[in-house]
């Protein structure tokens, strides 16, 4: 039961935190594009650290449990569509493949945080996800990379950070981001924002504009 009322109270603080982010968003209707997405990311990022936190995916019948972990990820759209766009998920059937139904839904529009590859939107999906399409994004660079794709950041259970999940057993730890994470995005126009991620805290911040 307490265990519960501590989740509740988490999600309620989340809900509470992207309203005002949301709120402060709408009010600064004098950032562009790249300055919207940012602010979008930096919520999105902080509300996949909230989810880790509350969720926890340890089991101890699971070897490769860790492989569950929230996760936000930068994927290209198929070729013939060309662009960038991001998931948040927990790949609970452990493929290494997002499905929209592992994917997290925006507590405030009920829509999923999610898109194939097409880039297409649809009725369930956020479009804020397709960076390129709405965004004017060309290319998006994590420092912390240690994919063979654009980059992802996952959260654990203690709010630690990592760069990848380990498809091997008793490897929970081997991507864990110790130093800073840079996060650099940039538009069509060659204008440039970045996202601060603290390693251990997982920590996540707007850097200062160039």
């Amino acid at each position: 039961m307490k265990k519960k009322s501590y989740s509740l109270l988490e999600l309620i603080l989340i809900i509470f935190i992207i309203s005002i982010i949301y709120y402060s968003i709408s009010l600064n209707k004098h950032d562009n594009k790249l300055d919207e997405l940012t602010n979008r990311i930096v919520l999105y990022l902080k509300q996949t650290r909230y989810q880790a936190l509350i969720d926890n995916k340890k089991e101890k019948n699971q070897e490769l449990w860790y492989k569950k972990r929230w996760t936000l990820k930068f994927f290209n759209c198929k070729e013939s569509v060309g662009g960038i766009y991001y998931v948040i998920y927990s790949d609970n059937n452990m493929t290494g493949h997002p499905n929209l139904d592992e994917s997290l839904k925006d507590p405030l529009t009920k829509k999923r945080i999610y898109s194939s590859n097409n880039c297409e939107i649809s009725k369930n999906t956020s479009k804020y996800v397709l960076v390129t399409k709405e965004f004017d994004v060309e290319n998006i660079k994590l420092s912390c990379n240690s994919t063979s794709t654009i980059g992802q950041i996952s959260y654990g259970g203690a709010g630690r950070v990592y760069s990848r999940l380990s498809s091997k057993e008793n490897e929970e730890n081997r991507y864990e981001i110790e130093e800073r994470c840079k996060i650099e995005i940039i538009s069509k126009s060659k204008e440039k924002r970045e996202i601060i991620i603290e390693g251990k805290s997982g920590y996540v911040y707007k850097g200062k504009r160039p």
